[in-house]
């Protein structure tokens, strides 16, 4: 004989506790367990009876139905809740959901309504349990990918949108990135993407953050790559706070196998933020005198935040630039390595913004390309593929491709 339905109802209203319990008292697939006339009560007695289903009023004093079923969900995940309502309004049922209610019922309510709706969603309690008996497995999380400078002109963006675009064409994972240069974002310009929809606009909807919300927020480019655009305006960029960063990466990282991050060059609240959540922070350098002594006071307040070495990878930018200065020099005075050098090739890139077209796709032979497939290559670790020896199935055929 399989096991009894474990119900408890929570209702202020004793008649309602009464008419609910004579209508499942007759199933022998239903067993009460226990009434509560409060939220609270009904926090109590779920925390020692651990019932399968609690039928939960959503008016009660004091407390009501959602708070209490917030707080359920997150203490007693295996019990499922019912609201039961006397309001019928899409507004009540999609609060509920939010909350975790795994159904609503509007009084009056049928005793074959009842039932079907307490065995329906015991049902799909116990498909969800064999899932995670048989699938023990934890899903693998994103890693974020942020790329740093501390001053602007240093071609942090351009290096951004490249590493991204290389990372989707020389892999098979999944790759978005995230302009959060907040006030002057300009990577749907250098992926001559036209949003639809900004992160001043998702923040808009944060409460309601989940992947399905959050995918319709990301504009595609013809790489693979999902895009979420910087605030077309200055001043919209004061809407989106440092925790509303954190929130969308922690999503991000639950739909993608890299979040490639463009950064403003500051260490304000939403900056720290991202670095926080940062798997690798690529802290873009050139070899000029103060540029390096920036990078330099970047590196220090890095190491009093306690990122670790292997979180911060120092990258130079137009390493071969006329500067009169050894790179060894500057990695002592740094006392970090540089983890990647990438060419100066002025007449490769300007071309590459100027027609919003990452020269990793438009010239994927050039040495500068080259170097952010290196750069990516150390990312992505054993994901990565290296060109086939034949002339149609290489990468760069592949790449070459996108710019039909």
């Amino acid at each position: 004989m399989s096991a009894k339905i474990r119900v408890l109802i929570a209702d202020d209203i004793a008649a309602t506790r009464q008419n609910v319990t004579k209508l499942l008292e007759f199933h022998p697939e239903v067993s009460i367990v226990g009434e509560a006339a409060t939220a609270e009560e009904a926090i109590r007695k779920v925390r020692s009876v651990k019932p399968d289903i609690i039928l939960m009023d959503i008016n009660m004093p004091g407390m009501d139905g959602i708070s209490a079923t917030e707080i359920i969900t997150a203490e007693v995940p295996d019990t499922s809740i019912i609201i039961m309502s006397v309001q019928g309004e899409q507004e009540y049922l999609r609060r509920a959901m939010i909350a975790g209610a795994k159904n609503y019922l509007v009084k009056p309510f049928t005793g074959d309504e009842l039932l079907q709706a307490v065995k329906q969603v015991y049902a799909n309690e116990q498909k969800r349990r064999k899932i995670v008996k048989f699938e023990p497995r934890m899903q693998e999380m994103g890693k974020v990918i942020t790329v740093f400078s501390t001053k602007g002109g240093i071609g942090k963006t351009t290096i951004a949108t490249n590493l991204a675009v290389a990372l989707a064409a020389k892999t098979d994972a999944k790759v978005a990135i995230v302009d959060a240069d907040l006030q002057f974002g300009d990577v749907g310009l250098f992926l001559n993407v036209i949003p639809q929809a900004t992160i001043a606009d998702l923040v808009r909807d944060i409460e309601h953050l989940d992947d399905k919300l959050l995918e319709g927020y990301l504009a595609p480019h013809n790489s693979g790559v999902k895009v979420l655009p910087a605030p077309l305006r200055p001043e919209q960029a004061d809407t989106v706070t440092g925790a509303h960063l954190a929130q969308i990466l922690k999503t991000l990282r639950t739909m993608f196998q890299y979040i490639v991050v463009d950064t403003a060059p500051s260490f304000n609240d939403a900056m720290l933020a991202v670095l926080d959540a940062s798997d690798h922070i690529m802290v873009i350098s050139a070899m000029d005198l103060p540029t390096i002594k920036n990078v330099k006071l970047c590196l220090e307040i890095m190491e009093t935040l306690d990122y670790g070495e292997d979180k911060i990878k120092l990258v130079l930018n137009r390493a071969n630039a006329d500067s009169g200065m050894d790179i060894r020099e500057v990695e002592q005075s740094l006392r970090h390595p540089f983890a990647a050098t990438l060419p100066s090739d002025g007449k490769t890139v300007v071309a590459s913004v100027n027609r919003g077209i990452p020269f990793v796709i438009s010239n994927p032979d050039m040495p500068v390309a080259q170097s952010v497939f290196n750069l990516a290559k150390t990312i992505a670790g054993g994901y990565w593929q290296e060109p086939q020896a034949t002339e149609t199935g290489g990468v760069v055929q592949k790449l070459k491709r996108l710019l039909g």
